[in-house]
């Protein structure tokens, strides 16, 4: 049986030879090319059994591996080659006409490094053996394809601070699935990427050591250091990997406490409990854990305070051993000392691992209550004395600095009977009803001593005005101004409020004004600008401009102010003339004719005026003798039908009557006399009596006209059932007259009887 195989050069020597062992008995090689070797046995002891093949053979689909040929084999398809073993029909696939053996995929040495395969050599018509099992191993020969690897991405180390050089941190290995006995393949050698100059890593072993001295944690307390393995003994062309660890300084007591401030001020109330704390001081160490754990102690010790260890912040806390007095001392000063509680030998040398500061404590004073000169009193009074009596003092003094004066009173709950009174100013206590020892031997009265305290109370403000102008401005524009931003005023307001941040005051118009506009400074005052020019007294003399003042204030109060803008006459410089309006002259428009029109219209209405005031009367009573008489109109309200005996006619019509007292009256007076009338009598005469009384009244009254006139009188008639109803003596008897009936007379007199019934009521008023 002939074996007949291929191999790829070696990669490292470059050698197209297979290794063999020298121990085998091997047959003749029959030379037939470099990369080809054909094994022949003349006898079946000489055949070779083991050969080696590169684990990336077979990379390509069905890699030609070798042949399988027998002496048997004459070449005309008799002969049937098979094949068993590891791989077999899977790995290895082999023709079983002509012996060629192939790979279906890449060899790989990592996943298993030998194959022992069975061949055979059947008759193909009678599946007889022709040759006997022969078996064979195929070694897969290592090449370096796998990097070395570290077990974790990361790892995590620590060392103490302060370590010497050459101190082992942590070994980091690194593994390779190489071959470890061929080659160098997986031969590794570590190195350092980062973390140089503080650590360095052993070559062959992966141990990291320190290698700078004195890293303080203090200073820096992370590092991260890289490290790479790579195989090949570290050769070029060689496979690495590397890992990070992370490198933890741990801390070591190597620094002492120190107080930032080596003094410290600390105030008490005089009021504070014994034991109570007072103050906090604080030392900084910037070790950590146990090695900054520290103690404070007072340097030689106090009668009045101590100091402890806060063990979770571990501050210093001052509490006191004694009560404090305001009155007394006022002021303490003392040293404290701190120290670590732990401490290191290793460092202590040359360093003070001590620290001192001084604290004073100030005692500020509490508003204490009044002090009796003792407690309890006991005083005796005797049975028999009267009510009145003196009894005893009591004293208490305010133990404050400012002794502010002391108020007694007696607790009634304790002297029901009202038996004692005390003076509230210097505490006597006198007797208000006489004792009876058979009916109480003891009286306990508890006596109250109270600080007279003033009370001020302060009125707060809120925003309940609203700003108004300071004062009240005389504003003018002038008339020839010209248009453009021209300052005529600048305002401020006040507020009466009184806002914590101060006043803050806005100015607006309320509407847009074609006139003038507002310039708002934003420092409580406003400018205000004109908008337009060419302002003239005849078209308008005076401008009113509204102005809205607000507040900032919570809620926002605001006002609007008028402010009077005059047109004035005004000088090139701007400096008032005057503000009165000018009296205006006729247009120069008019005509000639239009202005005579003016004047005639004018002229037509004086003699109208004039003719009317001289044109006679009519005479009321005319005459042949065109004699002027007295005419006396009467305006008399009747009684109804039953008034028969009110007057007679009769009376009106005698002539001896009205010639009694006639008089002539031709002249015209100059001026018009008042007329004078008196009130009607107010017995019930009739006409006539009535009118010759008041004939005879108007013809000797000096003060009656030159000239005849009438004389108009109104009298009202008796008899009527319903009674008068004139007005004409109601002047005298108006304000005692009741006119509450008017509200019974229904709703046609409501209006009439809500007008007098609230006259009256305004005239009681």
């Amino acid at each position: 049986l002939t074996l007949l195989f291929f191999c790829r050069r070696d990669l490292a020597s470059g050698n197209g030879s297979l290794p063999l062992n020298p121990g085998n008995n091997i047959g003749n090689l029959f030379g037939i090319s470099d990369n080809e070797k054909i094994l022949h046995r003349s006898k079946r002891g000489w055949m070779w059994n083991q050969f080696f093949l590169l684990e990336e053979y077979g990379g390509n689909d069905h890699q030609y591996v070798g042949k399988l040929h027998s002496n048997m084999d004459k070449g005309d398809g008799n002969v049937r080659y098979e094949l068993t073993g590891d791989g077999a029909g899977t790995l290895f696939l082999i023709d079983e006409k002509s012996g060629d053996i192939h790979a279906t995929k890449r060899l790989d040495r990592e996943e298993k490094a030998m194959y022992i395969l069975h061949a055979k050599v059947l008759d193909r018509t009678t599946l007889a053996e022709l040759e006997p099992d022969t078996e064979f191993n195929i070694k897969i020969h290592d090449i370096n394809d796998n990097e070395p690897r570290f077990a974790k991405d990361v790892f995590f180390a620590s060392v103490p601070e302060m370590s010497e050089v050459g101190t082992s941190v942590v070994t980091i290995t690194a593994t390779d699935a190489d071959d470890q006995t061929y080659g160098n393949s997986a031969k590794l050698v570590y190195s350092i990427l980062q973390g140089q100059p503080y650590f360095s890593v052993d070559s062959e072993n992966g141990t990291i050591k320190t290698a700078l001295p004195g890293m303080d944690r203090e200073v820096k307390e992370q590092y991260q250091v890289v490290i790479q393995a790579k195989d090949m003994a570290g050769q070029m062309g060689g496979l690495s990997g590397t890992t990070t660890v992370s490198i933890t300084l741990t801390d070591v007591n190597d620094s002492p406490p120190r107080f930032a401030n080596h003094s410290f001020r600390v105030t008490a109330t005089e009021s504070t409990e014994v034991g109570g704390a007072i103050g906090r001081i604080k030392a900084d160490d910037p070790d950590i854990g146990r090695n900054a754990e520290m103690e404070y102690t007072i340097v030689g010790g106090h009668d009045t305070f101590n100091i402890i260890t806060d063990q979770t912040t571990q501050e210093g806390v001052v509490i006191i051993k004694k009560r404090l007095d305001y009155e007394t001392k006022r002021d303490y000063e003392f040293r404290v000392e701190v120290q670590n509680t732990y401490l290191d030998a290793r460092f202590i040398h040359g360093l003070q691992f001590k620290d001192y500061a001084t604290v004073k404590v100030t005692v500020e004073d509490v508003d204490e209550p009044p002090v009796f000169g003792r407690n309890p009193y006991i005083i005796e009074v005797h049975e028999d004395t009267a009510a009145g009596s003196f009894v005893g003092v009591v004293s208490a003094r305010d133990p404050d600095a400012g002794n502010k004066p002391v108020k007694y009173s007696i607790d009634r709950h304790t002297d029901l009977e009202r038996l004692f009174n005390v003076d509230s100013v210097n505490g006597t206590i006198t007797t208000l009803k006489a004792l009876d020892r058979e009916m109480s031997k003891w009286h306990n009265i508890s006596v109250v001593a109270t600080e007279i305290m003033p009370v001020f109370i302060k009125v707060l403000d809120v925003n309940d005005n609203a700003p108004e102008f300071a004062m009240s401005y005389d504003t003018f524009v002038c008339e020839r101004v010209k248009a453009g931003q021209v300052l005529i005023q600048t305002i401020s307001a006040v507020d009466t409020d009184e806002p914590l941040v101060g006043h803050k005051f806005v100015f607006s118009i309320s509407s847009t004004n074609p006139n003038f506009t507002i310039d708002d400074k934003e420092d409580n005052t406003a400018n205000i600008l004109t908008r337009r020019g060419g302002f003239s007294r005849r078209e308008m003399s005076v401008y009113f401009l509204p102005i809205v003042i607000s507040d900032n204030d919570y809620p926002i109060q605001s006002s609007t102010s008028t402010l009077v803008i005059r047109v004035c006459a005004c000088d090139s410089r701007g400096n008032m003339q005057s503000c009165s309006p000018e009296v205006l002259p006729f247009s120069d428009g008019l005509t000639t004719g239009a202005l005579v029109a003016i004047l005639l219209c004018v002229l037509i209405v004086v003699l109208f005026a004039a003719l009317r005031r001289q044109r006679k009367k009519e005479p009321l009573i005319i005459s042949k003798e065109d004699v002027r008489d007295n005419v006396v109109s009467y305006n008399d309200e009747g009684g109804g039908e039953e008034d028969t005996q009110a007057f007679d006619i009769g009376t009106l019509r005698n002539p001896e009557v009205m010639d009694a007292n006639k008089l002539r009256r031709d002249i015209i007076p100059e001026m018009l006399f008042p007329f004078r009338r008196t009130s009607p009598i107010k017995d019930n005469t009739d006409v006539r009596d009535f009118i010759n009384g008041r004939l005879h009244e108007n013809d000797s009254d000096p003060t009656a006209p030159p000239y005849d006139s009438l004389a108009t009188y109104a009298y009202e008639g008796s008899g009527s059932l319903a009674e008068s109803l004139s007005s004409l003596e109601s002047a005298a008897t108006e304000g005692d007259q009741d006119y509450d009936y008017l509200s019974n007379w229904g709703p046609q007199f409501k209006k009439l009887a809500e007008m007098y019934i609230g006259k009256t009521q305004e005239l009681d008023t």
